[in-house]
């Protein structure tokens, strides 16, 4: 299935926190359990890049057993579309290393995302606010409720 213009791509501590890793009972853990749940399925997206960075989380931080993350990835990839990363991507990143200071991995998955012209992308450790190629950062936990966010919510 490929994902619509407009997607939401969700960045690694989304998952987590939306997962309970590390933040059962967190204000954290319900915001984002709440985004997820309002936003339709069919706007969720996942650069693969993400689903990588989220098991090693569960398996090195989270002391997940291998069967167990796995788990957790297929539970995410049997809703969310996923995104592959391409050579395009991958040079568009290293402009947005050059010229955005981002770090390399958080910038190729702005990048995938931009490439499959996602309207947002949720993260907690991004640059907030931040609009690339038509997508915006937007941190799901920031007070006030981000307008594009407040958007796609409603």
């Amino acid at each position: 299935m490929k994902p619509a213009a407009g997607s939401v791509a969700l960045d690694t501590n989304i998952l987590l926190y939306a997962q309970g890793a590390g933040a059962e009972g967190d204000a954290r853990h319900q915001r984002a359990l709440d985004c997820v749940s309002r936003l339709p399925l069919s706007m969720l997206v996942l650069p693969v890049q993400v689903l990588g960075e989220f098991h090693r989380a569960l398996r090195r931080k989270f002391k997940l057993d291998a069967a167990s993350a796995l788990e957790a990835v297929n539970g995410w990839t049997s809703i969310c579309s996923t995104l592959d990363t391409t050579h395009l991507a991958f040079d568009a990143a290293l402009e947005l290393c050059m010229d955005h200071q981002f770090d390399t991995w958080d910038a190729l998955i702005l990048a995938v995302a931009a490439e499959h012209r996602c309207a947002a992308l949720l993260s907690e450790d991004m640059q907030h606010g931040f609009v690339w190629r038509g997508v915006c950062i937007v941190n799901p936990f920031a007070e006030p409720t981000h307008p594009r966010l407040a958007a796609l919510l409603d």
